[in-house]
């Protein structure tokens, strides 16, 4: 006997016919009426009558729907309580991300997310610094180099398109050449990224006018008229002072990877922040 039997039953002794039973959850008239034959085969015992007014109880049928009454109060009592219990997660929660991603991308997220489980703590770490899942120093990391490591659950989340931006009414630089143009990139540590390779290449003449290993630094110089800068979108795109600046070809864009340790994956707090940001930002 199948709980989805019983609901089925049910649907038919309250509506008093098999279509409108149908109908109530949204089945086939000749479905429900297979099931329901099924359903008295598997008992031994008939559980309506069939009469011109429609489908009536019989004694057998009475006894059923008693106890089918009970279960279906316990079956939605429990749907009750798990969502209940989903509503009051509580914990603590610690994130690391870059600056800019943590800031522009993550934190709408983030308060979403508080609003929805108002009891949980949520630490966002937004550091250069790759931090270890196996020694937890975080129990979510957004990176953009995949993860390596044996007992890190991983996915990728997002690619993240890049731009070249300059201040809004500036002169734009001609591709191949750039003389004249100042730039602000990156720091020399991180020298090798693709977008500083692509600006060398593109730009061979600009001169280096500022370097910053943060991303929301360089947009602000890009905005105060310090120089050219290689910018994610969403990033730039949401500052009303600076353009895009078209070469032909755009930047290199990056993919964004979200990891935990394998022993965190039944945690109901994580699984809930994960849910949430995977269904906000993957792509």
């Amino acid at each position: 006997m199948e709980w989805s039997d019983l609901k089925l039953f049910l649907a038919i002794a309250r509506q008093g016919t098999l279509g409108a039973g149908a109908r109530s959850l949204g089945l086939t008239q000749p479905t429900m009426g297979r099931r329901l034959r099924a359903l008295e085969i598997s008992l031994g015992q008939t559980l309506f009558q069939r009469t011109a007014d429609g489908f009536v109880m019989t004694d057998e049928g009475a006894a059923v729907f008693a106890h089918a009454e009970r279960m279906e109060e316990e079956a939605l009592g429990l749907e009750r309580e798990l969502a209940g219990q989903s509503r009051q997660l509580s914990g603590f929660l610690r994130l690391s991300s870059s600056e800019w991603f943590g800031a522009h991308v993550l934190a709408p997220v983030l308060a979403e997310f508080s609003l929805r489980y108002p009891k949980i703590v949520v630490e966002l770490l937004t550091d250069s610094r790759l931090l270890s899942l196996s020694r937890r120093e975080a129990d979510v990391v957004v990176r953009i180099a995949p993860f390596t490591e044996p007992d890190v659950i991983s996915r990728k989340l997002l690619h993240i398109d890049y731009r070249l931006y300059i201040r809004r009414g500036a002169e734009h630089p001609k591709a191949g050449d750039g003389a004249g143009a100042r730039l602000v990139t990156m720091d020399e540590a991180f020298g090798g990224m693709p977008d500083v390779t692509w600006l060398a290449r593109l730009l061979p003449k600009a001169e280096i006018a500022m370097r910053s290993n943060n991303r929301d630094v360089q947009a602000t110089l890009c905005r105060n008229g310090a120089g050219l800068a290689v910018l994610p979108r969403p990033l730039g795109d949401s500052i009303a002072d600076i353009e895009p600046v078209d070469l032909g070809e755009a930047p290199p864009g990056r993919d964004t990877w979200i990891g935990y340790h394998r022993d965190m994956k039944r945690q109901a707090r994580l699984r809930a922040l994960l849910n949430l940001v995977i269904e906000r930002l993957a792509n």
